[in-house]
């Protein structure tokens, strides 16, 4: 199934429906008084979150998506039937903006969570809604109101536990599927990964899931690479793991380049809880190792760094066992705040 994240559509609620002029009709009964019954409401547009969908790619097919009118009044008192409201189904995760595609008008972070986004015109009155003591033959009436119309933007950002940052070719790909049932593509070349991947990691008795974006280049929060689409998708997450490929000459430069483009992005991903890891060590010599290692915790100003080879598997548990801690803490966060 092909990945599709963002995604334009028009939206139109029904009419209401017209309200009715008519005046009751029987044998023997010459002036009968005013019936003409009142227009029924239009449907709604309605969002429902869905866990089964993981791509907006549908919305490039179909993009116009219009609730039904309102029926009519008729006579003998008869009010016209509501127009039926329009499902519109959208991966958990979806975010609505205006046109401007900025600002949010909805976020569908929930299963099964269901919002009202437009509502359907009211039905118009018909003639026996003016009858009164003073006019008992009204010829009046109310058409039905229009419904609403929208044009916005869905944006998908996907949700995860963990996020997986890096350059291009830093491994990323190869560590999602060494500790998930995930098979990403993975080459030995940068952007191999075009749309990002996820796999539900097995930890013990406990399980969370990993979302591996495409790599970052230098300008990524300004669009470069669409890099600012990809870090929507770890905009969710509870923790960081920034992977930085060891064969590479200046591993401390790398783990800069990205730190500046999640400060610069924003949505405090800067601020998020980050596990730091130097990988593809089974393509260098322990003394390599030992300085790249020393390299990258003098660039990041900490100790904490991990040594690993997504290819071998040397590390993997261990940084596994990292990421838990504050992808549980905020669970129990989430918990609490309900």
């Amino acid at each position: 199934m092909k990945f599709l994240d963002q995604a334009k559509i028009y939206l139109k609620s029904g009419d209401g429906g017209n309200g009715c002029m008519s005046f009751h009709s029987q044998k023997y009964i010459e002036f009968g008084g005013p019936d003409g019954g009142n227009g029924g409401r239009g449907g709604d547009v309605i969002f429902e979150a869905s866990a089964r969908l993981n791509t907006l790619i549908d919305f490039r097919y179909t993009q116009h998506f219009r609730a039904q009118n309102g029926r009519p009044g008729s006579g003998r008192m008869k009010s016209g039937a509501q127009g039926d409201d329009i499902l519109i189904k959208v991966p958990t995760g979806t975010e609505i903006l205006a046109e401007d595609q900025e600002t949010v008008l909805a976020d569908m972070t929930e299963e099964g969570q269901r919002i009202v986004f437009l509502k359907g015109g009211d039905g118009g009155f018909g003639n026996a809604h003016f009858k009164s003591a003073t006019n008992q033959a009204p010829r009046k009436t109310i058409p039905g109101w229009p419904g609403q119309e929208a044009a916005v933007w869905l944006r998908l950002k996907l949700i995860a536990d963990a996020g997986l940052i890096g350059l291009p070719n830093a491994g990323k790909s190869t560590f999602l599927a060494a500790c998930s049932a995930a098979k990403p593509k993975i080459a030995d070349y940068p952007f191999t990964t075009l749309h990002p991947n996820l796999g539900v990691v097995k930890l013990y008795e406990n399980s969370f899931v990993l979302a591996d974006i495409p790599g970052l280049i230098e300008g990524a929060h300004e669009g470069h690479g669409l890099g600012d689409r990809f870090l929507g998708h770890v905009e969710r997450t509870a923790v960081l793991l920034h992977l930085v490929d060891g064969t590479q000459d200046d591993v401390g430069a790398a783990y800069k380049t990205i730190r500046t483009e999640l400060r610069e992005y924003g949505a405090d991903l800067a601020q998020k809880p980050e596990i730091l890891a130097l990988n593809k060590i089974d393509s260098l010599s322990p003394e390599d190792v030992k300085k790249k290692l020393k390299d990258l915790s003098k660039a990041a100003k900490r100790k904490d760094v991990f040594a690993i080879s997504g290819v071998s598997g040397e590390g993997v548990q261990t940084v596994l066992n990292a990421l838990w801690p504050p992808i549980e803490q905020a669970r129990i966060d989430r918990i609490s705040k309900a």
